[in-house]
């Protein structure tokens, strides 16, 4: 009887724990034909807008917004992380994004160029697991 309470809470304290992981998607983006002005502007007034409202309602943990400066090997200039606080949020941030997305008042672009035409995103890494 005390193997089978033993293990009770070590699989519920397991359970909780696999709940309270943080979570992060990572974007790495390169800058096209030099236009680092309108990759910003399109990061800052939408990207960026986006993670503020789902902050507010409680879709994500937290975000930020990254620049560097890119080299022949790692040609990217901004580094995105959503981080989510368990899988839950992550599972649901599809679902929580389009909401927002529909909700919104659609794109923001600076010149009339479309993301494709300033950005490309080189390297995108979901479920990257917070050990701390």
């Amino acid at each position: 009887m005390k193997t089978l309470i033993a293990f009770f809470i070590i699989s519920i304290t397991s359970l909780s724990y696999g709940q309270t992981e943080k979570i992060s998607m990572i974007d790495y983006v390169q800058v096209l034909n030099s236009n680092k002005a309108e990759a910003l502007f399109y990061y800052q007034n939408n990207w960026e807008q986006l993670r503020i409202k789902a902050i507010e309602k409680g879709y994500i943990h937290s975000y930020q917004l990254l620049e560097t400066e890119p080299t022949e090997t790692e040609p990217y200039s901004f580094i995105l992380i959503t981080t989510y606080k368990n899988q839950l949020q992550f599972d649901a941030s599809e679902t929580n994004f389009n909401t927002l997305i529909e909700a919104g008042n659609g794109l923001k672009l600076m010149n009339k160029k479309k993301p494709g035409e300033f950005r490309k995103i080189i390297s995108h890494n979901s479920a990257v697991i917070h050990w701390n």
